[in-house]
């Protein structure tokens, strides 16, 4: 059995208010799940690129230079987290971002670094 001596004194209302006010482990788990996708520089630049302009698979690759089917296989995981969207014109699919959340996380995250 461990000793948890060293709790004795702990705050039991500062820990019963910060439990309180906890998010359910569910939505932790998505918040993680969230930050993951931004864990990849590929997409990172992919959403910097959509942070400027919307644009088409085939623009993106050539400003990237990065194959198409590796940005589709990006954008694809993106729109799985509802991080971009797109709109069809004709054959031609643009891609742009989901909405100012995401703008206001790639702001936040550069304000970090380069604080």
């Amino acid at each position: 059995m461990e000793d948890n001596s060293e709790y004795l004194h702990a705050h039991s209302d500062l820990i019963e208010r910060v439990n309180e006010n906890m998010p359910d482990e569910e939505i932790l788990y998505e918040i993680a799940e969230l930050y993951k996708i931004f864990g990849d520089s590929t997409r990172i630049k992919i959403l910097y690129v959509l942070f400027e302009a919307e644009m088409c698979v085939n623009d993106i690759a050539q400003l990237l230079n990065i194959s198409t089917s590796a940005i589709s296989h990006q954008l694809r995981i993106l729109k799985q987290a509802q991080l971009v969207k797109f709109r069809r014109e004709g054959k031609t699919i643009f891609y742009s971002l989901s909405d100012d959340h995401v703008r206001t996380i790639l702001n936040q995250g550069m304000e970090h670094i380069c604080e």
